[in-house]
């Protein structure tokens, strides 16, 4: 059985750390760990505010042929950080970026896109979004 990852976020933005009890979770300049622990699909990470200070992040885990389906990027950038497998990221109007482990592709915001699992493997990655700044 596979031990799960960990995901340390410190580079990317300033980030809290979880509290327990009653207390109301805030953002703090301090970093957060989280496990990797995703079944299938997509699994959200970090939900923004008030986890946050703004950013988002979850994990996929897509079988061969499955698809997270098209979304967009809205006001936001998107990473995505593929470890483990191979896949196509389809960006409406623009070249396909192909995917492979080890990898990171960026999606500019307003951007519409949908990740296909194309591998025999499955393909898990996580996605960190933040609001774009002008």
């Amino acid at each position: 059985m596979k031990k799960p990852c960990l995901l340390v976020l410190l580079p990317l933005a300033c980030l809290l750390s979880l509290r327990t009890g009653a207390q109301q979770l805030s953002p703090q300049n301090r970093p957060l760990v989280l496990s990797l622990v995703c079944a299938e699909g997509d699994c959200p990470l970090l939900k923004g505010a008030p986890q946050t200070h703004g950013m988002r992040a979850g994990m996929v885990r897509l079988k061969h042929g499955q698809s997270v389906g098209w979304h967009s990027t809205d006001q936001n950038e998107e990473a995505l950080v593929i470890l483990h497998g191979s896949g196509v990221a389809k960006l409406e109007g623009q070249s396909d970026i192909p995917l492979r482990t080890r990898m990171l592709a960026y999606i500019p915001p307003n951007t519409r896109h949908n990740v296909t699992n194309t591998g025999p493997e499955l393909l898990e990655y996580t996605w960190v979004v933040a609001p774009a700044k002008p």
